[in-house]
């Protein structure tokens, strides 16, 4: 018994093999594949491309040799950019659509940003509003069509406000309409906002809306309220 207990003990201290940044390469390479049948034929048109530019230059300067061996990671970077650009766009695409997309494409902002997990408005029908905390102030984004969103946006940036009456909040409308913006643009314009605060001061906004709490009533098709989070604050209060 006691050697089945060190066993199950070493098997539990084993930590998980990091994957290869090669495994990562393939791993999406397979993934736009699957979107871009195409990108195989772009990646290897790139990558020749670039190659017979570094040959050209090198006959031409009589050199050719030390032109391949220049070009080869040049065609090889230009390639890895290509897919870069493509998976990111395959990514976006297999996600659009789904609710919390927004979400996930705000996960890639950048520039001390802070954004909640969990939406702070939502109806029944999975429209959704996210909110987000940074030098440039308050920033909430929703996702759903702009008829419906349009209120929920007004009523959540009465409650910002509300809280901190001198403080930066804009909205943006996330979607295919007109006015909105798309899915893959989210994030660059998030960070493209301009800076309005200082860190301390972003990171003081952020503790003072944790008094706004989050998603209310009414809970949206094919969330288990058993599984759902507690407001405990509100729970105290009654």
């Amino acid at each position: 018994m006691a050697r089945t207990k060190s066993d199950a003990g070493e098997a539990s201290s084993k930590k998980p093999k990091k994957q290869r940044w090669y495994h990562q390469v393939w791993a999406a390479y397979q993934m736009t594949r699957r979107q871009d049948p195409m990108v195989t034929w772009i990646m290897l048109a790139v990558f020749l491309g670039i190659l017979a530019i570094a040959l050209l230059i090198g006959f031409l300067a009589g050199h050719w040799i030390y032109a391949t061996v220049v070009g080869l990671p040049f065609a090889l970077l230009g390639s890895m950019f290509v897919l870069t650009r493509k998976a990111e766009r395959a990514a976006y695409t297999q996600i659009e659509g789904q609710p919390g997309a927004v979400r996930a494409a705000l996960g890639t902002v950048r520039g001390g940003w802070n954004f909640e997990d969990e939406p702070v408005s939502v109806n029944r029908q999975q429209d959704l509003v996210f909110r987000g905390i940074g030098r440039p102030g308050v920033v909430l984004v929703s996702e759903g069509p702009s008829h419906r969103v349009q209120r929920m946006l007004a009523d959540e940036r009465k409650r910002t406000v509300r809280v901190l009456p001198n403080v930066p909040v804009t909205t943006i409308q996330v979607g295919s309409e007109e006015g909105q913006v798309a899915l893959p643009k989210v994030a660059r314009k998030v960070q493209r906002m301009k800076k309005q605060l200082t860190r301390a001061e972003a990171a003081e906004i952020g503790k003072r809306l944790k008094a706004l709490g989050g998603v209310k009533l009414p809970v949206p098709k094919g969330v288990d309220p058993l599984n759902a989070r507690p407001d405990r604050k509100g729970m105290r209060g009654r």
